[in-house]
């Protein structure tokens, strides 16, 4: 009687204590979802936070290149005001010139008028007369060669003046044809330096909401972390109560292949060169998936992060095992103790998945992974 008592106790104790084993499984395969989820989002932020900076970076180019050009711009313009001040000077200069020219041939002209009207006032008074009214022929020679002499002087001057204030005054329109193509030329660089300037600062103002963003985004990465690391402290407090169940399990260190058939479609690198962390067996739905190794089942369930219907099974040497994207069928559940071989799921295409397939990775303490590598996933085919 008393041995059938004690057998009973012993029952008691044993069910207990898987029932307590399975709920803190489950408990820690919670946290580690959590956990998975947290580091997911910290992976997107510093993504995105990388993208923020790239631009930041870029657009602080096209500033620099902006300024630079606005610069050029600038002292084109500061140079097209000196040619300005220059061709105005000229002008001014060449009006000055020609209201000279003006004014002499006013003059000249007025003594020439003035002549022939004191010569019409004199009545019959020709040069004839100037010429003939000498004594001697010689007189007369003088007389002529006299007046032959005004005469021609004073058309010469007339058209020399004349001359003058035609060059003068083409020279002015040259001069304002030059000063209207330099103003024009201005105004078209000062249109080009201001849509330069609204472009600099649009791109100023665009870098000001970047960094903006940035920091948005660093403090939620920190404030990520800082949930990443309560997690931590819960998983590790999680990890000393598996301590004794783990510490009991065996193996070497190898594993099995996870399923009887099968090709490897997939390995710890896409064929377009993206980080997968994994490899992929190309199995049917349904296809029977197998522990790899002796282990603490820590998951058995859906799981977020990309890998569906997923089993996770702690190994010793501190080596963890992830299969994924199962078709729902599961053979075991979380803090069961599982044998190499064992089956434990069924694959099929769940989560994240492009076709059927068994997903299969291999990670070490402290079991993080990130979308560029650099994680604790390594070459399952190290341990086959």
């Amino acid at each position: 009687m008393k041995k059938k008592i004690a057998v009973a106790l012993l029952l008691i104790i044993l069910i207990l204590s898987t029932n307590v084993m399975i709920t803190l499984a489950a408990t820690k395969t919670e946290l580690q979802n959590e956990q998975e989820d947290i580091q997911n989002k910290i992976d997107e932020a510093q993504e995105k936070q990388d993208e923020v900076g790239e631009q930041i970076k870029e657009t602080n180019k096209q500033i620099q290149t902006l300024t630079n050009q606005i610069t050029q711009y600038q002292n084109q313009i500061d140079e097209l005001d000196g040619q300005l001040s220059d061709l105005e000077d000229s002008i001014s200069e060449a009006q000055t010139k020609l209201e000279e020219a003006e004014k002499k041939y006013n003059e000249q002209e007025d003594m020439l008028q003035s002549r022939i009207i004191a010569q019409y006032e004199a009545g019959e008074t020709t040069y004839l007369d100037v010429i003939l009214g000498g004594e001697s022929l010689w007189d007369m020679v003088s007389s002529w060669y006299i007046v032959s002499e005004i005469a021609n002087k004073d058309n010469e001057l007339l058209e020399q003046i004349e001359k003058n204030r035609s060059e003068i005054e083409e020279a002015k329109n040259s001069l304002e044809t030059s000063k209207t193509q330099v103003e024009t030329l201005k105004n078209s660089k000062e249109k080009t330096a201001k849509a330069l300037k609204d472009s600099q600062e649009q791109k100023e103002k665009q870098v000001s909401e970047l960094n903006e963003e940035d920091k948005l985004l660093q403090e939620e990465i920190d404030k990520l972390n800082a949930e990443n690391r309560q997690v931590e402290q819960q998983l590790k407090a999680m990890e000393q109560k598996y301590s004794e169940e783990i510490a009991n399990l065996g193996g070497d260190g190898t594993f099995q292949r996870p399923v009887k058939s099968g090709v490897i479609t997939a390995t710890m690198y896409y064929s377009s060169g993206a980080y997968h962390g994994a490899i992929d067996y190309g199995v049917p739905i349904g296809t029977t998936v197998y522990a790899a190794g002796d282990g603490v089942v820590l998951n058995a369930n859906w799981r977020d992060g990309g890998l569906g219907n997923c089993v996770v099974i702690q190994h010793a040497n501190g080596l963890r095992t992830y299969y994924g994207h199962g078709n729902g069928v599961f053979y075991v559940s979380p803090g069961a103790v599982v044998a190499k071989g064992q089956p434990i799921m069924q694959s099929g295409n769940t989560g994240n998945s492009s076709g059927p397939h068994l997903h299969f990775e291999v990670r070490v303490s402290p079991y993080n992974w990130s979308y560029g590598g650099g994680d604790s996933r390594r070459d399952p085919r190290n341990y086959l």
